[in-house]
Order: structure tokens, then sequence, then C-alpha cells
């Protein structure tokens, strides 16, 4: 994994500082949903920037190219790009959902077990939805059936 990917997968969105609870602080209180609030609306925002750049990026780069080799890494390119939109799409309505989990103020509580999933986990994956032991296992579980 290159060192931009890794800094990515730290934190996905940029500009953001870490949150840093004060002393005796409520877990998932005002102050921290507002934070998270923040983070996942920038993280959807820089998303549909992606987006509209993919549009203009496949109008502007369409070409009719005679030669088939160059006709086939065109297409290729483009399907990567369509690809990793379509993983992109996915992850705004999950960032949707999360955002939803705030305002009903049940976000930050794992959906398996009802434990608090953690601010640092948060921070890493604004839209986790189970404690790290819950997404272990499930991901166990997934290998042994093999989806």
């Amino acid at each position: 994994m290159s060192t931009q990917a890794k800094q990515q997968a730290v934190q996905p969105i940029s500009g953001f500082e870490p949150y840093k609870e004060a002393p005796g602080e409520e877990y998932m209180g005002k102050p921290m949903r507002a934070h998270f609030t923040k983070v996942l609306n920038q993280w959807k925002k820089e998303l549909m920037e992606g987006v509209d750049k993919t549009v203009d990026h496949m109008k502007d780069e369409a070409a009719n190219f005679p030669d088939p080799a160059d006709r086939a890494s065109q297409e290729e390119e483009f399907a990567l790009e369509l690809r990793a939109r379509d993983r992109e799409r996915k992850l705004i309505k999950k960032i949707d959902k999360t955002l939803q989990l705030i305002e009903d103020e049940e976000y930050g509580w794992c959906e398996s077990c009802g434990v608090e999933i953690g601010v640092k986990r948060l921070e890493a994956r604004p839209t986790a939805d189970m404690c790290v032991d819950c997404k272990t296992l499930a991901e166990i579980k997934e290998k042994q059936v093999g989806k």
C-alpha cells in the first residue's frame, strides 16, 4: 500500500483534526455528534466533487481512436473510473445512512452488540457501524462462507 493510500485509510477526509474529548464528556454528546456530522458532510462533498470530475474527464477525453489498441486502452481507463465511482456512490449512500443515525442519536454504538464503537475507530472509519470485535467476527464468518 502506498504512503498516500495509508494516509487516506487512516483519515479519509482532508482538513480535519481528530476529535478531542473533554474530561468527563458524555460519549456521543452534542459536540461529538456535531464533529462527526461535519466530517461526514465534508467527505460526501469531496466524493461528489470526484463524480463531477470524472464526468468532465470522460467528456473531455472521449475520442474515437482509429487504432483498436488505443480505443481499448481508453475504454479500460473509463471502466476503471466508473468502477471507482460506483464504489464511491455506495459509500455516499452509507454516509447518508450514517448522517441519519447521527440525527436519530443512534450513531456510535455497535449494531450487533450495542457497545460503544469508540471515537478512535469512528475517526478512522466514520461510517463504522460495528465495534472492532463484532466486525472481526463478521469478517471471519464471511471468509468461511466465501461471500
